[in-house]
């Protein structure tokens, strides 16, 4: 296919292209033949209900400090492409909220990827909660007396902002940890919204397991093991990727979650899995491309533009 793409993402200049899942979809793409654009979140406009974005021509190649061309901005109007790719990280806020929207417009027309709908309506941290039965024990709540009893109960927890991302503001509280009643305090100082609260896993020391699904299939893994002295395992904060094939539970996993996902136009998926649980389903931006690449000798981001070309094909159908 010639298609034309449009990448909705944060600023090409901090990429890191040895880590960075967006720039291998982008290298897949231009190799392919796409032609692609590259605007900021920001560069979003609507008028009489017609989203434009000022953009720039992109192209791209795996040299450090030379990883990207930029051509003259130009207003274009993303429902017009073939594609947008939705890559911009989070937080979820109402900024992001609000690109959603505007996106659902485009989607009318372009194939926006992940679907705008699915990512508002499937925050990472709830939209997990839809498959209970796959989780640890899990609370939500702002009340204080909740989160307490729910801590005398399971004892060892972990607490997160809901709208959080990188590992930012988890806490480990141990059951010894005098420190609970400070971090509530704390977290509504800087949070409007409820908290999640889960029984801590200890099989977390054995690693954080990303499961990559790409169009409700489960197609790779890496491992996460936390830094010593670290309870968090994201790669943000120094947990080191180690090789890991899928478990049966993880396929059992994908195969409970997968046909929803698919249902819902989530095409590229990450999942975070610790000993037998679900954790969090990232569909804003995930990442883990380029380790599951190096790590098993494949190419995910081309299985993506497969899955994409797919779609692309059903709709025209």
């Amino acid at each position: 296919m010639s298609l034309t793409v449009a990448i909705q993402m944060d600023p090409m200049e901090a990429v890191n292209i040895d880590g960075d899942s967006t720039f291998v979809l982008a290298m897949e793409a231009q190799a392919r033949g796409y032609r692609l654009y590259h605007y900021l979140p920001r560069d979003m406009s609507m008028k009489d209900g017609r989203v434009t974005a000022r953009a720039q021509p992109l192209q791209v190649r795996r040299e450090r400090g030379n990883h990207h061309t930029f051509g003259a901005a130009e207003v274009i109007e993303p429902g017009r492409c073939d594609v947008v790719l939705l890559r911009q990280d989070p937080p979820f806020d109402m900024a992001y909220i609000t690109t959603t929207h505007l996106l659902e417009k485009v989607n009318q027309t372009a194939l926006v990827v992940n679907d705008p709908v699915s990512v508002r309506n499937a925050p990472e941290k709830l939209f997990v909660t839809h498959f209970p039965d796959l989780m640890p024990q899990t609370l939500i709540s702002a009340d204080p007396a909740e989160i307490r009893a729910f801590r005398a109960e399971h004892k060892d927890i972990i607490l997160k902002p809901l709208y959080g991302n990188g590992g930012a503001g988890v806490f480990h509280v141990k059951p010894d940890d005098e420190n609970l009643n400070s971090l509530l305090e704390m977290f509504t100082q800087l949070y409007r919204e409820p908290i999640m609260v889960q029984r801590y896993e200890p099989k977390v020391r054995e690693g954080d397991k990303r499961v990559i699904l790409i169009d409700g299939v489960a197609a790779g893994a890496v491992n996460r093991v936390p830094a010593a002295g670290e309870a968090r395992s994201n790669m943000h904060v120094g947990g080191k990727p180690v090789k890991s094939p899928m478990s049966k539970r993880d396929l059992e996993i994908c195969e409970r979650i997968g046909p929803e996902l698919k249902r819902l136009g989530l095409v590229f998926v990450g999942i975070d899995v610790i000993g037998d649980y679900i954790t969090e389903i990232n569909v804003t931006s995930p990442t883990g491309l380029q380790e599951i690449n190096r790590f098993d000798g494949v190419k995910l981001e081309a299985k993506i533009w497969d899955a994409i070309e797919r779609r692309l094909g059903e709709r025209k159908k």
